[in-house]
């Protein structure tokens, strides 16, 4: 999953540099969907674009940290969560690691508008991996599926391991007695 975000990302912003960065933006359905190339410095919404630096040792350490949690997966739909979060952050780390204007400091190519109206910030599909995958991470905390392909639910473990042990020695008994089991006065 993280290579093919990881993959699609890159294409994508590869193509759009290629063929619509300095160009006019391109609306692909009008009113919904515009493709408009800019160079983010900061953060996602273009928070802080003074500390590119920062958000290259932010994405580096989650990278990181996906990679080693990783080794305890057991769990298809949290495989999809990190591989989505782990493609989409690779993919933008690359832009800071790689692009204008210097080595871990470089601009993340953006290029989908939805809704231009809106005014909601320009994004890219390294953007939407790690959203759906936060979106996916926080569902599946929430259904209390875990890392290791167990579920934690809210109702206590019934535990009849007690039951079974009583019963078992009370059949036991009656052998000895010579009481057929099931049969017992008290039970």
């Amino acid at each position: 999953m993280a290579a093919v975000v990881y993959a699609l990302d890159q294409v994508s912003k590869f193509l759009v540099v290629e063929f619509l960065e300095h160009e006019e933006p391109l609306t692909v359905v009008p009113g919904a969907l515009v493709l408009t190339v800019i160079r983010n410095a900061g953060a996602a919404f273009s928070i802080g674009t003074g500390m590119t630096i920062v958000f290259t040792m932010i994405a580096l350490a989650v990278v990181v940290a996906i990679v080693r949690t990783a080794r305890k997966l057991h769990s298809l739909p949290w495989a999809i969560t990190l591989g989505l979060l782990l493609g989409g952050a690779v993919g933008n780390l690359t832009d800071r690691i790689f692009r204008w204007p210097a080595p871990f400091q470089g601009h993340v190519v953006d290029f989908i508008q939805v809704f231009p109206v809106t005014r909601f910030p320009v994004f890219n599909l390294a953007d939407s991996g790690i959203v759906c995958g936060g979106v996916l991470a926080v569902f599946l905390a929430w259904r209390g599926y875990q890392i290791d392909g167990t579920r934690q639910t809210d109702e206590p473990v019934e535990d009849h391991t007690q039951d079974h042990a009583q019963d078992h020695a009370e059949g036991e008994a009656g052998k000895q007695a010579g009481e057929p089991a099931g049969e017992r006065a008290d039970g």
